[in-house]
């Protein structure tokens, strides 16, 4: 055991990640003027996933090896509790970081006495070959701080243009053991929004960095970017117990009962589209009455599916397969990130 503290602490949970796992470690070890620990956390891998980090050459590599499979949200809180660096910051595992990312978020953190940091991401597009920053970076240099309100108004699934819950924030260590911070374990989706939501009801203070430091790669299969009527169900639940355990002021109480809403109207769709999958009139008929806001969020070209099927039903004719052939849109779940 030694009592060197490092400035930052990687937390990285990783589940069947042995394609991307070095490039995520190799970027934190390469972070300049700052020392770190990075904390490797395998979610039970059926790959070479342990292999990599437990077999990692630099001694500031530590292996977390968990004892059964409890999804990002239990790797990442046996990770926080590995932690002993005076920043802890979330890494995902098909990710990586500018080299200069840490040096500039600390600082800035450090000079505004805030709790928590966040920065501007490149979005890179392996399959096209495209890279591209996710946020405007004058719109975020007009924004300071990062508050409660504007959090929570911007993680609306299907509305929001800036979606701030894609940000991968660095938090101080010492603010999250105070407050007894974790990850809400039932979540597969959405569990990094509850995280940094509490981290901001609770009074920490998040500066925004509007220079690109995060690199987000996307990648087909992500669970992130298939959004399940479970996911959003559990979402509302954590919502609801968030909702109980904090106090809000107007503008963040507002912000989520919008929130509220939208989930709610996110999951009428999900339940409308398996309507049309599943070729029930009647069904379909009864959602889009009950929640006709839920209707706007079908796209053109299933929309025009829909009423093809609708007519078919009404003349007592069995759809082609060709009818309903093309796929359904992809509905990202926006902010909830575990991608791998």
């Amino acid at each position: 055991m030694t009592d060197f503290i490092p400035d930052v602490s990687f937390v990285i949970a990783a589940y069947n990640a042995e394609e991307t796992l070095e490039r995520a470690i190799d970027s934190a070890l390469a972070q300049g003027a700052v020392s770190m620990e990075v904390i490797v956390v395998d979610d039970c891998s059926t790959d070479n996933t342990r292999e990599i980090a437990g077999n990692h050459p630099d001694p500031r590599v530590r292996l977390v090896a968990m004892a059964r499979n409890g999804g990002p949200g239990a790797a990442r809180n046996a990770g926080l509790d590995a932690a002993r660096g005076r920043w802890v910051a979330v890494l995902d595992s098909d990710d990586a970081l500018r080299p200069d990312r840490m040096a500039r978020l600390i600082a800035r953190a450090e000079k505004a006495e805030a709790q928590i940091v966040v920065d501007n991401l490149d979005v890179i597009r392996e399959d096209v070959g495209t890279i591209l920053p996710m946020f405007p970076e004058p719109m975020l240099a007009r924004m300071p701080i990062l508050t409660l309100a504007k959090f929570i108004a911007s993680n609306m699934i299907f509305q929001s243009e800036h979606n701030f819950g894609y940000m991968k924030p660095v938090f101080e260590r010492a603010f999250i053991e105070k407050h007894r911070l974790r990850f809400e374990e039932t979540l597969r989706i959405g569990e990094d929004y509850i995280f940094l939501a509490s981290a901001l009801a609770r009074g920490g203070v998040c500066v925004v960095e509007p220079s690109v430091g995060y690199l987000y790669y996307i990648r087909d299969g992500s669970i992130s970017r298939v959004l399940r009527q479970d996911h959003v169900e559990a979402m509302l639940a954590a919502d609801a117990k968030f909702f109980a355990e904090h106090h809000f002021g107007a503008a963040a109480l507002a912000a989520q009962r919008r929130r509220t809403r939208n989930l709610k109207e996110v999951i009428a769709f999900l339940k409308l589209v398996d309507s049309i999958k599943q070729r029930e009139l009647q069904e379909m008929l009864k959602i889009a009455c009950l929640n006709p806001r839920a209707v706007r969020h079908l796209s053109m070209p299933v929309f025009a599916r829909f009423r093809r099927l609708a007519a078919s039903l009404r003349s007592s004719r069995q759809p082609t397969p060709s009818q309903l052939s093309s796929p359904l849109p992809n509905m990202g779940a926006g902010p909830h990130s575990n991608k791998g």
